[in-house]
């Protein structure tokens, strides 16, 4: 950083610096021209720019509350194209939601959207993009679920990481949110998520700790709800202990919009900046200052945060010869490319596709065929420049096909008799029947959950009926995240394709007609019913409390435990080719914590089409089935992720090298990462109930990853420790001076109490033990000392 942070920093005056953390109208940061202290615009959009008209000029002067509320409102029961709010921003790429690009479980396309955002953004003289998010999509039912990527961590980081690196490699600062555990819209302002400390560690803070790590986003946002009881923009536990400190993160931190309730807290905390402007909130915190309830110190580190992201951005642009113009065609064709990945096939019974070139009629049904819902409601929606309609680009790929349409409902996805007549009708004139069927777009979004996974009444009442007409059916589903399909064993093909963007037309007539094979993979696991899902008993919370019951087993760690069948696996999607995965080896290396895993596999397409193949790498636990005696482990979790685009025959040799991280469990008891001991196997695959290929390995372990015990651990729990035996029998023989084997005989005999160890030696000398010695030898059986 430039010596000019410091010496603004000097210069400003209290007033100057409590203006400067405290934001300015709906989009803004305070400037200061008599420093030269520019203004930083902000925008909405992960997955498109959205500018608002309204917004974009509002001054410092403006406390533009009742915009905010406007902007939550966006796109929900109406039309984006006639929404009050997005008539006034300015037309921009919607590319794919961020739960369809994950899909993708491409790094490299992330990257590319980022840059392409990071253009747009520049044209607009945008410097912070609010996104991406990655909270962790535990339940379905979310109202913005289609803004996350996946109900796994290492996968939502990943993708996440790409898009920041491509964002930030233009100049324009990403802000990683919503920390931590916004994962419910329901009473979001108020309710407490109560989360413990190892499902935190290893899931939900996970996916950000990953994600800085691996992109280093230059903002990141906090959340709107309480966390285990503490507001989250004010927990000092969260910003300053594990962001700060144990993350070593350097960037600023803000809060979402309105979510500080104490701002002389949230600033203590370590959250920078309140957005958006607020007087009262800058009013008390000018008060605590002034009192002396917040060290100047703290007030001047904030302040030191934004003018380094300031500089931050403005030395990323100093060196560029020219911003390029946006080239939206291209983008357009990126966002083509985006729904093509990311778009899943479920099922494709008989080979039904690709559709053929020659043939009979197509009935292509529903209004989605024509108006296409390419995104859902709230802060995300954009307004997009372009949008591909299904129907046409059906038309214009099939010249030689008759297409019929029939809209099946009404525009807003009701029933009518008379247009499904219409559709039952033209079914029995045609040979396949392409049908687009979503899920109710008014009831979720940003301060809306779902109220259930059903797809609309009409949807499932017309595919019901056409099912019996007796030709191929083909379903397009459209829903913000996994849905109940009802009739899925009955159809003949289905696409799951999220809110695809505005390519979504063009790119499903790709992989309609074969012009692209499929190769999207689920990020998410689909449940047979709503009452399978992980979350259900505690979703969406009660009386301010939302308890994570299932702790870390989330998502496809829950179905694997419980034994239960999933309608969908976790990254599980079909292809037109089919692949083989072969000669896995596996390479330790190193010690302790430096101990790595390199891993080796090749991955073939043995299909007739060229494709491209997912592969995923899990650590499965060998143990787990049996009950642990001290940590309860998923079967197995993913690791690492890649992708190979191969030709009908052609093969591909992958490597990648897993960490000692990969293998690790949070101790809750001494608050760090251990290992664990016991055999664990590398498994390949093509999902996470495929597996390919596997190897068991032993890693090394240290002293220092011993479980804790104290002087109140029960003898069978110290006894388990590797080599605590050992070390208590050499003390026993020194401290009462007993043979070997009575020391072994008397911890065997020890092994059936339930008292702590000094109590169960206590109890079998019949006098105390000394304490200070007995803590020496359990200091260096674990770690307590």
């Amino acid at each position: 950083m430039t010596d000019w942070v410091e010496r603004a920093l000097v210069a400003m005056t209290v007033e100057e610096k409590l203006a400067l953390v405290s934001g300015a109208g709906l989009f803004h940061t305070q400037e200061i021209k008599r420093l030269g202290i520019r203004s930083l615009h902000m925008a909405d959009g992960s997955n498109g720019l959205r500018v608002v008209r309204s917004a974009e000029g509002s001054s410092e002067e403006d406390d533009d509350t009742d915009a905010f509320f406007a902007l939550v409102e966006t796109g929900r029961n109406t039309d984006e194209s006639t929404s009050a709010l997005l008539g006034t921003s300015y037309p921009a790429t919607c590319f794919p939601a961020a739960s369809v690009l994950a899909a993708s479980w491409d790094k490299e396309l992330m990257h590319d959207i980022g840059r392409a955002l990071g253009w747009e953004c520049r044209a607009r003289n945008i410097d912070v993009l609010l996104g991406p998010g990655v909270n962790i999509r535990r339940m379905p039912l979310s109202g913005r679920s289609f803004e996350y990527y996946s109900e796994d961590p290492v996968l939502s980081a990943d993708m996440a990481a790409g898009l920041i690196a491509g964002l930030q490699s233009c100049g324009v600062a990403a802000s990683l949110k919503h920390l931590a555990c916004n994962n419910s819209e329901t009473e979001r302002i108020t309710m407490n998520s109560v989360v413990e400390d190892r499902a935190l560690r290893e899931v939900y803070l996970a996916v950000f700790e990953r994600t800085i790590k691996k992109s280093d986003p230059w903002t990141v946002m906090t959340a709107y709800n309480r966390l285990n009881g503490v507001q989250a923009s004010e927990s000092h536990c969260l910003l300053h202990e594990i962001l700060r400190e144990q993350w070593a993160y350097g960037g600023l931190v803000m809060s979402d919009w309105h979510a500080i309730r104490d701002r002389t807290a949230a600033l203590m905390a370590g959250c920078d900046l309140d957005m958006p402007l607020s007087r009262a909130r800058q009013a008390r915190l000018a008060a605590a200052v002034d009192a002396g309830v917040v060290p100047m110190k703290v007030l001047d580190d904030s302040c030191r945060h934004v003018l380094q992201l300031i500089d931050r951005i403005d030395e990323a642009r100093r060196t560029e010869q020219c911003v390029p113009t946006p080239d939206y065609p291209l983008h357009h064709a990126l966002a083509v490319k985006g729904a093509v990945e990311g778009c899943v096939l479920l099922r494709n019974e008989g080979a039904v596709l690709p559709l053929k070139a020659q043939g009979g009629p197509i009935l292509v049904v529903g209004t989605d065929a024509m108006a296409p819902q390419i995104q859902g409601a709230g802060s995300a929606a954009v307004t997009a420049w372009r949008v591909d309609k299904p129907l046409f680009a059906l038309r214009e790929r099939f010249p030689d096909r008759e297409i019929k349409y029939a809209p099946g409902w009404t525009e807003d996805g009701a029933f009518s008799a008379e247009r499904e007549e219409e559709a039952i009708s033209l079914a029995g004139q045609v040979e396949t029947v392409v049908i687009f069927v979503s899920a109710p777009k008014a009831e979720s979004g940003e301060d809306a959950d779902r109220n259930s996974l059903s797809l609309l009444p009409a949807h499932d009442t017309l595919m019901t009926r056409l099912l019996k007409c007796g030709v191929d059916i083909v379903a397009i589903v459209i829903a913000p995240d996994a849905v109940l399909l009802p009739w899925r064993d009955n159809v003949s093909a289905i696409l799951s394709a999220g809110y695809a963007g505005q390519g979504f037309g063009q790119a499903i007539v790709d992989l309609l007609s074969g012009d692209q094979c499929p190769s999207g993979k689920l990020t998410t696991s689909w449940p047979q019913r709503e009452e399978d899902c992980p979350a259900w008993l505690g979703w969406p919370g009660e009386q301010g409390q939302h308890l994570y019951r299932e702790g870390i087993f989330v998502g496809y760690r829950w179905f694997d435990r419980r034994k239960v069948t999933p309608a969908y696996p976790f990254g599980f999607g079909l292809s037109y080719t089919e692949f083989s995965y072969d000669d896995l080896s596996v390479e330790q290396r190193g010690e302790g914590r430096e101990q790595t895993v390199k891993v080796r596999f090749c991955v073939t397409n043995t299909g007739m089409l060229r494709g491209r193949e997912i592969w995923q790498v899990y650590v499965r636990r060998q143990d787990v089935g049996k009950r642990e005696r001290r940590v309860t482990y998923p079967l197995r979790v993913l690791r690492e992720f890649g992708s190979v685009d191969l030709e009908a025959g052609e093969s591909s040799q992958i490597e990648l090298i897993l960490s000692v991280r990969d293998f690790s469990y949070f101790d809750v008891l001494c608050q760090d990462w251990r290992l664990s001991e016991g055999a664990v196997s590398i498994d390949v695959g093509a999902s996470s109930r495929d597996i390919r290929l596997s190897a068991s390995i032993t890693l090394d372990r240290l002293i220092m990853d011993a479980p804790s015990v104290t002087c109140d651990t029960p003898m069978s729990a110290v006894l388990d420790v590797v080599g605590a035996e050992e070390s208590l029998v050499t003390w026993l023989m020194e401290e009462e001076t007993m043979s070997q084997q009575e020391a072994r005989d008397l911890l065997a005999r020890g092994r059936k109490s339930f008292l702590g160890i000094y109590d169960t030696l206590s109890w079998s000398f019949g006098h105390e033990p000394q304490m200070e010695r007995l803590m020496a030898v359990l200091g260096q059986i674990g770690r307590n000392g």
